[in-house]
């Protein structure tokens, strides 16, 4: 599969669904308060990636998103055996502990 990059609204289903492979959806905002408005819009919260030259914002910003893992400036990048259990929808829930 080759990488793809979808530029859209996030409206659109692979804004608002988890979408494994090499693809990335984009979307513009108008100031931060909307691009974590955007962000948060999903019953799922798997992981975030963000990217900020500014230390403050990047801090501000990863606390303010709801998801397991949110990475700053990179993406995907963690230990294999760091612990993880989803978040909202996503994964095993670590608010609900459901397991199959």
């Amino acid at each position: 599969i080759k990488p793809t990059l979808l530029k859209g609204r996030n409206d659109m289903r692979v804004f608002q669904e988890e979408i494994f492979g090499p693809v990335i959806a984009v979307t513009t905002f108008k100031d931060e308060a909307e691009a974590v408005r955007i962000a948060n819009d999903t019953e799922y919260g798997l992981g975030a990636g963000l990217w900020t030259r500014d230390i403050n914002r990047a801090y501000r910003v990863g606390r303010a998103i709801q998801a397991g893992r949110v990475w700053t400036n990179c993406y995907h990048l963690y230990p294999a055996h760091a612990a993880f259990g989803g978040y909202k929808k996503s994964g095993v829930g670590r608010e609900t502990h459901k397991m199959m």
